[in-house]
Parts: C-alpha cells; sequence; structure tokens
C-alpha cells in the first residue's frame, strides 16, 4: 500500500493555521493526505498536533530585512523540505512566501503562495518596502500558482510585475465555519452602545482613529463603550505599545479586553463590530462578524470593502480619517435596532453565499487535483 500523499504547510504563525485553517487541515486529512506545518512554535503547536499535523518549529522574524538572517531561514526551510519531500507546499504571508517558494523550488517541489495581505511592506515607502518587492519579484517565479484574497492585491503585483497574471487566482478569504460563527443575540441585553474593534493592536489597523473617534462620541454620548481586543505585543513595526493603552484606559477613552482563544462572546455582546484598517488581504474580523449578524462599520479599502456592502451589511468610510470615521459610528449608533438587525442579517447571507468554508477548501482540492497529488 503506498504512503498517503504529504501537503506541508508554512506560515509565519502556528496560531494563524490553527485559527484560520483548521477545517482546511481536517478535510484534507480526511480526504487521505498526511500533513506536516511549519511555522514558529506557540500555543497553538500541541493544537495543530492534536489534530494529527506534524509540526516542526522553525523560527522567523516577522518583520526586518536581515539578509544574512533570511538566508540562513531559506536553507533551514530547504532542509525540512528535503527532509520531509512533501508532495506539495502552500506557504502564507511574506517570509515563507519568499523564502520558502525558493527553497521549494530548490528542492523540486511544486508550491503555491498565498498572499494574505500587503502588509507593512506595502503600506510603506523605503529600503524595506523596495527590497520585498524585489524578492517578491524573484520568488513568485516559481510557485505553479500565486493566490490573493482580493482583487486589489492581485492586480497591484500583476501591475508592478511582481508575477504573472496567469499564475493568480482569487481565493475567497480564508474561510469562516458559518456553524461556529452562527447569530446569537446578545447575552446580556443592558442600555450600554458597545463598538468593538478586533485586530492586532497596530496603528495601520486605525486603532489611533477609533480611539480620536471614541473621545469626540463619548463627550456626546457617555452611555457609548469602546472596546479593542487583540494581542499588543505583534512584532510589526507599526505595533501600539503598552504604555499608550494603559494612557487610553486612563483616559476613560476605550477598554482593552486583552487576548482571547474564543472572540464569539466579544461579538455577541458588542453592538457593532468596526475595523478601520488602512488595508487588509481579507479581513477575518469582520467575515466573522459578520457571520455572526453583526453589523458593520469599516475603512473603504481593499479586505475590507470586499466584506461589506454599504449601506445594507454596513458601513464604510475613508481611511486615515478620523472624522469620516466619527460620522459612520454616530450614524451607525443612531440607526434603529431593526434597520441594525437587517444589516446583519444582510452580512450573514453574504458570508454563506461567498466566503464559507466549503467554498474556500474546494479551492485547494481542485489545486491538488490539477497537480495530480491525490490520494490513490
Amino acid at each position: 500500500m503506498s504512503n498517503p500523499p504529504c501537503i506541508l504547510i508554512c506560515s509565519n504563525t502556528a496560531w494563524s493555521i490553527y485559527n484560520f485553517r483548521k477545517a482546511l487541515l481536517e478535510t484534507l486529512q480526511d480526504n487521505g493526505y498526511k500533513i506536516v506545518v511549519v511555522a514558529p512554535r506557540d500555543n497553538f503547536s500541541p493544537l495543530l498536533a492534536k489534530l494529527g499535523c506534524t509540526c516542526i518549529d522553525m523560527a522567523m522574524s516577522a518583520k526586518g530585512m536581515n539578509p544574512l538572517e533570511d538566508a540562513k531561514l531559506m536553507i533551514r526551510l530547504l532542509r525540512v523540505y528535503r527532509a520531509h519531500a512533501p508532495d506539495f507546499i502552500f506557504h502564507y504571508t511574506i517570509k515563507p512566501n519568499i523564502y520558502g517558494s525558493l527553497a521549494a523550488s530548490i528542492a523540486g517541489i511544486p508550491s503555491i503562495a498565498i498572499t494574505t495581505g500587503l502588509g507593512y511592506a506595502f503600506l510603506s515607502s523605503g529600503l524595506v518596502s523596495f527590497i520585498a518587492k524585489k524578492l517578491y519579484k524573484l520568488a513568485l517565479y516559481f510557485p505553479k500558482e500565486v493566490w490573493f484574497l482580493n482583487q486589489d492585491d492581485r492586480k497591484e503585483f500583476v501591475e508592478r510585475k511582481l508575477t504573472h497574471s496567469k499564475k493568480t487566482f482569487l481565493l475567497p478569504g480564508e474561510g469562516v465555519d458559518t456553524r461556529h460563527f452562527s447569530p446569537t443575540g446578545k447575552p446580556r441585553p443592558d442600555e450600554v452602545f458597545r463598538f468593538l474593534l478586533i485586530a492586532r493592536m497596530l496603528w495601520d489597523k486605525g486603532v489611533g482613529e477609533y480611539v480620536e473617534a471614541a473621545r469626540f462620541i463619548r463627550r456626546r454620548h457617555p452611555d457609548t463603550v469602546f472596546q479593542l481586543l487583540g494581542a499588543l505585543d505583534a512584532e510589526n513595526p507599526s505595533v501600539i505599545g503598552k504604555s499608550q493603552m494603559d494612557a487610553w484606559q486612563a483616559e476613560g477613552i476605550i477598554e482593552y479586553l486583552g487576548t482571547t482563544k474564543d472572540v464569539r462572546p466579544a461579538i455577541a455582546q458588542a453592538d457593532c463590530v468596526v475595523l478601520p484598517s488602512y488595508r487588509e488581504g481579507i479581513s477575518r474580523t469582520l467575515l466573522e462578524a459578520a457571520a455572526m449578524a453583526k453589523p458593520i462599520v469599516a475603512t473603504d479599502v481593499p479586505g475590507c470593502k470586499d466584506v461589506v456592502i454599504d449601506t445594507a451589511s454596513g458601513l464604510l468610510c475613508k481611511p486615515r480619517n478620523a472624522k469620516a470615521l466619527t460620522s459612520a459610528l454616530e450614524k451607525m449608533r443612531l440607526l434603529s435596532e431593526q434597520e441594525r438587525a437587517s444589516y446583519g442579517q444582510a452580512g450573514r447571507k453574504l458570508v454563506e453565499e461567498s466566503f464559507s468554508d466549503p467554498l474556500v477548501i474546494e479551492h485547494y482540492l481542485s489545486a491538488l487535483r490539477r497537480y495530480r497529488v491525490t490520494p490513490v
């Protein structure tokens, strides 16, 4: 009896693989594939192992472009790829997409690079951005395909000649389990109106504009609560420090909820979920909130506008603009409960029809069939 085909998944966090692609891993295993996960070890590595994945700890820095360290990363990945000899590799995020794609090519293993968002290197300018684009252009020559989560990112890569249009495909998000994320209503009804922003605590998620809007609205509507949920210690040049968060809390502007393994209770208690991000791949936060039938306020940028139907499932506003965000939040707050419920229902319908797990997983299975990587 032949061995099952091996699929290797490489990303910069085990957390993202478990939280965003658990259903994919389970489906691949149910279909007869062996799964190897390569990522820096974190609290979710044991959960991946419990699913039946072989987990390999691979240290990698999410920020910076140290040529020596990045060359070492490529060599380490090459050794792993040769040792485990997977039949196919899926890479996520910038470092795996670049150095993993190069290592896979040297090892002679077919791969797909999945761009989950353009990130800091594209939102900023300067040497790091310049080098990242040059490296992408080199590395993305080698994967069989390059997948994007929204049409704007795909267009930007093609127009910048970072990859060939014929190799590009659009993946409808990371997939959402619409049974797990389902409408529940407010578990603890009260007279408070809650806005909730879920993200890593980064300036380019629009946290600063959110706080500025909160400061203005709370003066007019003291019964309005502004919550933040997400990690403070993200390895990113745009990270917001703990001292800044403590100052905001001391001022009484926001409630910082820290982190959680299950965002559903926080979403359920919120009246509206907000993401004033400068750019996303496809916002997982907004997909989960929409699946739970929550109205949304987000910026009119790639990765957010794809998830929100303006004035139907939520409200879109200009990015990097606290005044525009304030106006949208006030408008949402003044809608009737019935109108907000209608927004939520429209968002739930959109997720079910365009972003649910089965739709996304079929893209992966189709790709494996295309390259004849299928169990016997």
